[in-house]
């Protein structure tokens, strides 16, 4: 439709109808009946016709406005009985309209994450209270949302340990997201904490891998197993920082959509759940693959 003109039916029929309104007539609605293969045109000018009747169409500077054509109450009924007609025999179309919204949604919600992803991938990549293990200096950034406590997280554990190991360009950035349980926050706070003594690592690992719980006699046992100094673990797992890094880490996981662990991130790809090393293999190689 031209600016500024208003939406004109197109019949179905040959004949224009008598009154020049732009209205359907009689006839073409029965030839809509009788004829399956264009009723899905007839219902798209219907539609559009009931559109334009509803609302005010913006005339262009220095022209009146128009009005555009009002479809009777038996023409109304007579489009709705047809539409509900249609929608019995054919249902599948409820069905695939379904699908289509569906997918405009997801492709929406995907153009959206993106964006998001681009838009915080200074905090995600280069975050300072963020630890990052693997190669520092590595050429690709992967980065992990994660809580001790997730069964799927200890499950990514040993494919972690084997990405980065037949990867030595691979640098991994640890974003804690303790969001099952006050024992995932205090984990994450002593992991954090460990970061300051050069063990983040070591820490992380004998975490995930050990059997028990997180009570704190448990946190601390497995802080000892790798060389921390407690004394010093319980006082820096006090600092208001940590606490300030745990919450930036939950904003961030809001902004890109993150709502549960594990969560893996390259570039502007968001990979929710847990993945196997091929999955994460491939989705590395594609960024290497973009960046050369």
């Amino acid at each position: 439709m031209p600016p500024g003109g208003n939406f004109r039916y197109h019949s179905l029929s040959q004949d224009a109808p008598p009154d020049g309104s732009g209205r359907p007539t009689s006839k073409d609605i029965e030839m809509a009946r009788k004829n399956p293969l264009k009723i899905k045109h007839f219902l798209f000018g219907c539609a559009a016709l009931l559109l334009a009747a509803g609302t005010a169409l913006a005339p262009r500077p220095g022209q009146a406005q128009e009005t555009p054509p009002v479809l009777d109450a038996q023409q109304k009924e007579a489009i709705e009985a047809l539409v509900r007609e249609y929608l019995l025999e054919h249902p599948e179309v409820l069905v695939e309209s379904l699908q289509s919204f569906e997918r405009r949604q997801r492709e929406a919600e995907a153009r959206r994450q993106r964006e998001a992803l681009i838009a915080e991938a200074e905090t995600l990549i280069n975050d300072p209270d963020a630890p990052v293990i693997g190669n520092p200096e590595g050429d690709i950034t992967l980065v992990e949302f994660f809580d001790y406590r997730c069964p799927y997280c200890k499950r990514m554990t040993g494919i972690m340990a084997e990405l980065m190991e037949t990867d030595p360009n691979l640098r991994v950035v640890m974003k804690e997201f303790p969001i099952l349980s006050q024992e995932s926050v205090m984990a994450a706070k002593a992991a954090l904490a460990a970061e300051r003594q050069g063990k983040y690592e070591a820490f992380h690992f004998a975490l995930m891998e050990g059997g028990g719980g997180f009570t704190e006699d448990e946190i601390m046992a497995v802080a000892g197993s790798v060389g921390l100094d407690e004394a010093q673990l319980r006082a820096d797992m006090e600092d208001p920082a940590i606490e300030v890094a745990l919450r930036r880490n939950n904003a961030t996981a809001e902004k890109i959509g993150i709502t549960g662990t594990p969560a893996f991130i390259v570039g502007d790809t968001l990979m929710p759940g847990a993945l196997s090393l091929e999955q994460l293999r491939a989705v590395i190689a594609e960024a290497r693959a973009k960046q050369s």
